[in-house]
C-alpha cells in the first residue's frame, strides 16, 4: 500500500493533465494553499464526492499525564475535523452510493 504525498499528487496531475512537472507542483501547491487559507479563516472546505473539512472550537479541560497520572489542563484550541461524503464512505467499503447517478 502506497502513502499518498504532494510528490506523488504532483505526478499524477503531470501524467493527467499534461502540465509540465513544475506546473503541476505548482498547481497541486496553491490549492492545498488557498485550503489552508480557507480553514485558517474559519470556512468549511467541502469536495463534492470526497468530503468536508471545517474547523471546530475545543473547549478547556482537565486531562491526565498517562504515564503518571497528574492531571493537567487542556487549553482551549481549534482542530481540523474530515467528515468524508457518503459516496466515498460507499467506494471505501465497495458498494454504490445511494441514489448516486453514474457520470
Amino acid at each position: 500500500m502506497q502513502t499518498v504525498t504532494r510528490a506523488f499528487l504532483t505526478e499524477i496531475i503531470y501524467a493527467q493533465v499534461g502540465l509540465s512537472r513544475n506546473e503541476s507542483a505548482d498547481l497541486l501547491e496553491s490549492v492545498l494553499e488557498r485550503m489552508c487559507q480557507c480553514l485558517a479563516e474559519g470556512e468549511t472546505v467541502k469536495i463534492s464526492g470526497f468530503g468536508t473539512f471545517s474547523i471546530r472550537q475545543k473547549g478547556r479541560r482537565i486531562g491526565r499525564n498517562p504515564k503518571t497520572g497528574v492531571e493537567v489542563p487542556i487549553l482551549p484550541r481549534r482542530v481540523t475535523v474530515f467528515r468524508p461524503s457518503h459516496v466515498l464512505r460507499a467506494h471505501i467499503n465497495g458498494e454504490t452510493p445511494s441514489g448516486a447517478d453514474e457520470a
